[in-house]
């Protein structure tokens, strides 16, 4: 199985992990604002943007999707970025196969089990049988009247494409990103990572509590962890520059 995936840059590598419902894409401002030193590798993780589309979807299966990848690209050890659901899947790894991951920097998201944040929006987007629709405006008319906030639904637009017969689909494997939401909502585990780790959260969301602070140093024991002022839960959408700046000075 071979990830899609896009490169920007030269040096030391860095692989930046989107979260549920992206794709390589999402991450493009930070990618190139970081390819000044660094080359910043940008996958779709699998059932996401053009990776295979497989029946299951977990946070060790993609884990393992990583190692392969890694091999497969000569690149043994690298910094690792992961938002929401790709931070996961970059703890996993580091907790995983320590020696692959140099530095790890997790965005918005801890180690424990997650809260349901997701499951009317897929129960909306489920609902929507795209095939049938004509434009891509009908569809954000619908969705709109589902999803309320303006931000999580032109991300979920963008999400969006068309079939060489000409209908609409998504760029996604929907269906079994639903059937395995419980898999996408569970902790990840494993020996502690014993290497620098950075933890970033949005002043405005709720994705990292701190009572879950013990919980990262458990795992991640040289942790810290930062707040970056007014972003919510996409923090690189929010506040692009001040999260450049402080990956910036963690990766050099």
């Amino acid at each position: 199985m071979e990830l899609f995936s896009r490169e920007f840059g030269t040096g030391s590598p860095v692989l930046i992990l989107h979260g549920l419902f992206g794709f390589s894409d999402n991450w493009q401002t930070i990618a190139k604002g970081l390819s000044e030193n660094h080359l910043v590798v940008t996958p779709d993780l699998r059932n996401h943007g053009r990776s295979p589309h497989l029946d299951t979807h977990s946070y060790p299966e993609m884990a393992e999707d990583l190692r392969v990848f890694m091999e497969e690209h000569w690149m043994f050890s690298a910094n690792v970025i992961g938002h929401s659901m790709g931070g996961k899947v970059a703890m996993q790894l580091a907790l995983t196969h320590p020696d692959m991951v140099e530095r790890l920097v997790v965005v918005d998201i801890d180690p424990g089990q997650a809260e349901d944040n997701h499951s009317s929006i897929f129960r909306a987007l489920l609902g929507m049988d795209l095939s049938k629709m004509a434009t891509r405006t009908e569809i954000e008319t619908y969705l709109s009247e589902h999803i309320d906030d303006r931000g999580t639904l032109q991300f979920l637009l963008k999400n969006i494409t068309r079939t060489d017969e000409g209908t609409f689909t998504w760029k996604m494997n929907l269906p079994v990103l639903w059937n395995h939401y419980n898999d996408i909502l569970a902790p990840v585990t494993g020996e502690p990572f014993d290497k620098p780790a950075l933890f970033i959260r949005g002043s405005r969301s709720d994705y990292i509590k701190p009572t879950e602070s013990a919980l990262i140093k458990s795992l991640f024991p040289l942790a810290e962890i930062v707040t970056i002022e007014d972003a919510g839960h996409w923090v690189h959408a929010d506040k692009p520059n001040e999260l450049l700046r402080v990956l910036k000075e963690f990766l050099q």
